[in-house]
């Protein structure tokens, strides 16, 4: 039982990863008034964040420091939330925190990391 109630977490925590990009996209996409602007934006911001995680946060990351990687995790779920709001998806903004609260919870204190 336990295997599971850790895959499902770490499931839920690559999900939200991946949630956190898409918040850039959409922000990015929502940010620009030009269509040219708009891509270079909704592109942008997301691979600028996925080259940040792949450095410094991900588990087999390049640069494998633990604050690196809380400043990181910061920034980019921080970012991600801000940019929903700002979006004006409120509700998936708060959603999203209290989502990613829970799963940070039931890995850290649960001792999931793989």
């Amino acid at each position: 039982m336990y295997e599971v109630w850790k895959w499902a977490n770490l499931t839920v925590a690559f999900v939200v990863e991946l949630a956190a990009f898409a918040a850039f996209a959409l922000w990015g996409w929502q940010a620009a008034d030009s269509t040219p602007v708009k891509l270079v934006a909704a592109v942008g911001a997301p691979v600028l964040a996925i080259a940040a995680w792949g450095l410094f946060a991900a588990p087999n990351s390049v640069f494998d420091r633990p604050l690196l990687t809380l400043v990181t995790e910061i920034l980019v779920f921080g970012g991600a939330a801000i940019a929903l709001w700002a979006a004006s998806y409120r509700t998936a903004a708060v959603v999203f925190v209290a989502v990613l609260v829970a799963n940070l919870l039931a890995i850290r204190l649960g001792h999931l990391r793989p």
